[in-house]
């Protein structure tokens, strides 16, 4: 080596030298910076200025520094060169992108870049891609390409021809094919496994070698670069006349699972393919394809005889993943026509690549070893020690790199970029505690089996310490009972402190905060000393069902660290609450219930609706009539708590039902409410309200209801003492006088009906009998009462004036209004009207009317669901057998 080679060559390893101290004591961190360049371009293109792109970097650094950019190449050749003064990235020789990446997409160059003095010292890491130009146009491997066609080729029958390559990439590789225009043929364009694309011929009719023996067609391979390129080559097609029948291969394609590591003379298919002739032409030949590459000639076997495709040379998965072959069968009879099937060979990946490690590491000038790291104890956290890069030439998985690094966690593997990584400190180092470390980086694949490689390093130490307690986990679930004991312990704590002595003594407190008001200290306490939890008081999950609450853990140095965990206290509910009832509204436990006489059968009666403040299944509800309903008249819903009637409650036999109704709960300890119904039947239900829910009524409701009620009893203040004062002069009357105590004792057992316009035909006249009315059968009875017979009229008549004069006209009850009474007007002295209410009955009557008639009308009914007319019939059906007062005129319906 000559003098100022040598000279040289101990300058750029004092250099590395000082590098490396700096790097010691530097925070590094690896930055990717991407290129884009054009194959082709001239040499000293330039493609970047790294002074001006890693700008945001570089202006943390002092203004009075001057920098100088570095490079540090991989690989034995380089195609691009770094100045040194501004970071300028430029060609240094002429990049044939076909030769350095050949069909790959991906293509780029890459190295690292190192700034210097080695002070300020950055790391960056530089991937150029190498972009491809459409220099290069599509290419047929034979300028003419002879087919042989038979006549009898069926419409549609396909032969494979020859592909075209193209060696660039993109959008500048091999796009399409075309045919020159004819009638007789077409192609179709097909792609293989690996994207690359390749046409058949397709017979578009049928041939007639008499007619035309052959045909010469132009086939074009074009790209789509711009300007785009292409190349062509001659079909020569030759019809020939062949036997009736071709061989059939059971399929027409076949894909075959090769793995890369099987030996030569591997069996792949045992392909048979079939011919309906016989003799000659029923002989089979198998080949490849004229068009078949070289390489799979090299690569695979066919016997000729018997179909058998065999390995003949190994294949490497790294080098081509799959491989697409043209098998033809052929007859050997005249003019025969082959068959073709294609097999498509699919290089499987075994791991036989071990990972490649390389490491860079920091150098300490003279006294450094080829295999040893130097670094300051002072040195901070995350300083740099190595670089390193692993690399395994398999794919998939096989390819898939694992690096770890065993030094006993002083340092650790930081990943920088793809399979880049940096050996940084891990912790803060002492060299009188420890001078230096073995580490080992272990690559290991994750292949099946896997490989790996291991390389040793040391790193020595050239020439500090601090923790704080740590809780487990950050937040911590706890879950107790409500009616829990106050000092009931909860739960602990437990933060553990590396450090020794004080530094690890770890104290517990509460942080101060309030819950609902209260200070948590009011709630829970904690041992200081061992961070167990307990309650001051008794919780009870209806007031306070969840707890939050944050605990610090901290040590005794100086100055002292500390820690939080934040802890969550769960009240869970306990079966502690009975059922309330809140509908009907109960007056000690009890409640009346109005409801309609007339309900029918499967009608809702009530409805009870009850609350429980507990939850989940302590708050789920069931409702049961548990007495009063022996004989069945009644049912509830156990969900709904709807109580329905089973029957028509017009055949209920009592005035009023008590159902003892039993609300409980689902808990494990079962609560339970209950209540008595007094079920109220009504044959009016005007004025009893039945409450379904009770909500807030508005003021004004309240007042407009009040009032009503006021000038209701006023009304009926008014019409009583208007029947007290006309009762009191009715008892001066005769002995066959009205009794209007009778009228009113019938009146008040009939609820009121809608009114309406009397007609004739409800006015029936029939005697009464001292004043008395006669029995008369109810409006609503299926039978009608006896028609009276008629009372003559003149002398008799005049005989008994004084009598009629305070006879009775009743009206049918189904017209007449409550408290009507009127006054008719007659020749006679004036008879009185008076009022006989049954049921529901209502009238408007004019006043001016007035009956003569001498006829009794018979169309009445009797009413069978008021029970207080069996007191009337009874006491008037005494008084039916005399027949000795004069007839009285009574209307009925």
């Amino acid at each position: 080596m000559e003098p100022g080679k040598i000279i040289c060559v101990f300058y750029i390893r004092i250099w590395i030298l000082l590098a490396v101290m700096a790097l010691a004591t530097q925070h590094v961190k690896g930055k990717t910076l991407k290129y884009q360049v054009y194959e082709e371009q001239k040499v000293g293109t330039v493609i970047a200025r790294l002074k001006e792109d890693v700008a945001d970097v570089l202006v943390k650094l002092p203004s009075s520094v001057s920098l100088r950019f570095r490079a540090m190449q991989r690989g034995s050749t380089s195609f691009l060169s770094v100045r040194e003064q501004d970071g300028e990235i430029s060609i240094r020789s002429k990049i044939d992108r076909e030769k350095l990446c050949e069909k790959n997409l991906n293509c780029s160059i890459e190295f690292d870049v190192l700034t210097l003095p080695t002070e300020h010292l950055q790391l960056f890491h530089v991937e150029v891609q190498v972009l491809d130009i459409n220099d290069n146009a599509p290419q047929f491997a034979r300028a003419v390409i002879p087919i042989e066609i038979s006549e009898s080729a069926a419409v549609g029958a396909r032969i494979p021809l020859d592909s075209a390559s193209d060696p660039d990439v993109g959008e500048n590789s091999l796009d399409t094919y075309s045919l020159e225009p004819n009638n007789y043929f077409k192609i179709d364009i097909q792609s293989r496994t690996d994207g690359a694309k390749y046409s058949e011929l397709v017979v578009l009719r049928e041939l007639d070698r008499e007619m035309q023996p052959g045909y010469e067609l132009q086939l074009t391979a074009s790209d789509k670069g711009v300007p785009p390129k292409s190349g062509s080559t001659l079909l020569r097609i030759s019809v020939a006349d062949s036997n009736d029948n071709s061989p059939i291969f059971e399929q027409s394609s076949y894909v075959i699972h090769l793995l890369e590591n099987s030996p030569v003379g591997s069996l792949l298919i045992d392909l048979n393919a079939t011919d309906a002739d016989d003799g000659t032409n029923a002989k089979i030949v198998y080949s490849f394809s004229s068009h078949v590459s070289p390489k799979i000639v090299e690569t695979f076997k066919i016997n000729s005889d018997n179909g058998h495709l065999t390995l003949m040379k190994r294949v490497d998965f790294e080098s081509a993943t799959s491989y697409d072959i043209d098998v033809q069968a052929q007859d050997m009879g005249p003019n025969s026509m082959p068959a073709h099937c294609k097999i498509f060979i699919k290089v499987v990946d075994v791991n036989d690549n071990k990972p490649d490690i390389s490491i860079n590491l920091m150098s300490q000038g003279d006294r450094g070893k080829e295999d040893a790291a130097y670094i300051s104890e002072a040195a901070p956290l995350d300083s740099f020690v190595a670089l390193v890069r692993v690399e395994d030439l398999d794919s998939g998985l096989n390819g898939e790199v694992v690096c770890k690094l065993h030094g006993q966690g002083s340092f650790k593997l930081q990943k920088t970029y793809e399979n880049n990584y940096m050996i940084l400190t891990n912790v803060s180092l002492d060299r009188e505690k420890r001078s230096e470390f073995s580490l080992t980086v272990i690559a290991e694949d994750l292949g099946t089996p896997s490989l790996s490689t291991i390389k040793h390093f040391t790193v020595h130490v050239l020439d500090e310490n601090d923790n704080a307690p740590r809780f487990q986990k950050g937040r911590y679930e706890v879950f107790r009972s409500e009616n829990n004991a106050p000092g009931a312990y909860l739960t602990s704590l437990l933060a553990t402190d590396p450090d020794l002595d004080a530094n690890s003594q770890v104290s517990y407190f509460l942080v101060e905060n309030t819950v609902h008001g209260s200070s948590i200290s009011t709630f829970v306490t904690i041992d200081p000393s061992n961070g167990a939890v307990y309650a001051l008081r008794t919780f009870d999950r209806e007031d306070v069902s969840r707890i939050s609450f944050v605990v610090q853990a901290k040590d005794a140095g100086e100055p002292s660290l500390l820690s939080n965990a934040t802890v969550v206290l769960t009240i869970l509910d306990e079966n502690d609450n009975p059922p309330v009832i809140v509908v009907p509204q109960l007056w000690n436990l009890t409640a009346d219930v109005p409801v309609s006489k007339y309900t029918e059968a499967g009608s809702l009666v009530t409805v009870v609706r009850a609350t429980d403040r507990d939850t989940g299944v302590n708050a789920e509800l069931t409702c049961s009539i548990t007495a009063g309903n022996e004989e069945g008249f009644f049912s509830m819903d156990p969900r709904t708590c709807e109580i329905s009637a089973n029957v028509s409650l017009d055949m209920f036999p009592h005035e009023f039902a008590e159902l003892t109704v039993l609300v409980s709960d689902h808990g494990s300890l079962q609560q339970t409410t209950k209540a008595v119904l007094k079920i109220c039947l009504y044959e009016n239900m005007e004025g009893h309200v039945q409450v379904l829910d009770q909500g807030e009524t508005p003021l004004d409701a309240s007042l407009i209801i009040i009032m009503s009620l006021g000038a209701i009893c006023t009304m009926l203040l008014v019409i009583m003492v208007m029947f007290a004062a006309r009762c009191n002069r009715e008892k001066k009357d005769s002995r066959n006088s009205y009794n209007c105590r009778v009228a009113e004792t019938n009146h008040q057992h009939h609820p009121k009906k809608p009114s309406r316009q009397i007609h004739k035909g409800d006015i029936t006249l029939v005697p009464t009998v001292n004043g008395t009315l006669p029995i008369r059968a109810h409006h609503r009875s299926p039978s009608a009462t006896p028609p009276m017979d008629r009372a003559p009229m003149g002398s008799r008549q005049s005989h008994h004036s004084h009598q009629s004069l305070n006879s009775l006209v009743t009206i049918s009850s189904n017209h007449i209004p409550e408290s009507f009474a009127l006054e008719l007007a007659h020749a006679t002295p004036p008879v009185e009207v008076r009022y006989y209410r049954t049921h529901n009955s209502s009238l408007s009557l004019p006043h001016t009317h007035t009956h003569t008639h001498t006829h009794t009308h018979t169309h009445t009914h009797t009413h069978t669901h008021t029970h207080t007319h069996t007191h009337t019939h009874t006491h008037t059906h005494t008084h039916t057998h005399t027949h000795t007062p004069p007839p009285t005129y009574t209307t009925t319906n």
